[in-house]
């Protein structure tokens, strides 16, 4: 043991409390862990969906991008990308999942307008355009979903670890320090035993003594 610990009855009773807290403590981790798996592997599947819709709107929205630029012309095209910059709000709230504060990316609320007029775009420009603002929300997407799960998981290992140090350090430890407590009581309880006793055999043998002589 680190310390030495002073072989009493209340230092016993004292280790047994903490023994079952920390066998409480180690059942409620690795409930909080296992629930926490099950919703990452729930995630997991949200993630790899989530990353198949990003690349079906890759493809499209960059195919739409060639067909923009084949029909309508690159110089168009381009001046049009450079006048329809416009900053992109995406709301962050705090969801609780099983004590676990994860960031919550909320879709971003995008303006039904076109970033540029029409008038004077080519179709295909428009179509570009449309598909972009769907990569773009597939892109959050996939962001939202993949910063959720990387917390996930990095509680699931702090939880794990927490399992770890109760179970392979600190019960252990504790049940060590009970086994040598009991063994000193044990030790003492049986030396006031055979004191107890051969006080007795002197006791009867003195009264054995004063009858005789009586």
């Amino acid at each position: 043991m680190a310390e030495q610990i002073a072989p009493t009855r209340s230092n016993l009773l004292q280790r047994r409390d903490q023994r079952k807290l920390a066998v409480r403590g180690a059942d409620l981790l690795k409930r909080k862990r296992d629930a926490l798996v099950a919703e990452f592997f729930d995630l997991v599947k949200v993630s790899l969906e989530a990353r198949r819709r990003l690349a079906r709107a890759s493809r499209e929205a960059y195919f739409a991008l060639f067909l923009a630029n084949a029909w309508d012309g690159p110089e168009a095209v381009s001046s049009l990308a450079l006048a329809s910059v416009r900053s992109l709000d995406v709301p962050v709230t705090v969801e609780n999942i099983f004590g676990v504060k994860v960031p919550q990316v909320q879709p971003p609320e995008f303006d039904p307008r076109l970033p540029f007029s029409p008038v004077g775009a080519g179709s295909q420009t428009l179509s570009a355009a449309r598909e972009f603002r769907k990569l773009t929300e597939a892109i959050v997407n996939v962001a939202a979903t993949e910063t959720r799960l990387r917390r996930i998981g990095e509680e699931i290992k702090k939880t794990n670890r927490r399992v770890n140090a109760l179970e392979q350090l600190v019960i252990p430890n504790i049940n060590g320090e009970i086994r040598q407590i009991r063994s000193v009581l044990d030790q003492r309880a049986l030396e006031e035993v055979t004191v107890l006793k051969r006080i007795k055999a002197k006791l009867e043998a003195r009264e054995a003594g004063d009858e005789a002589e009586a």
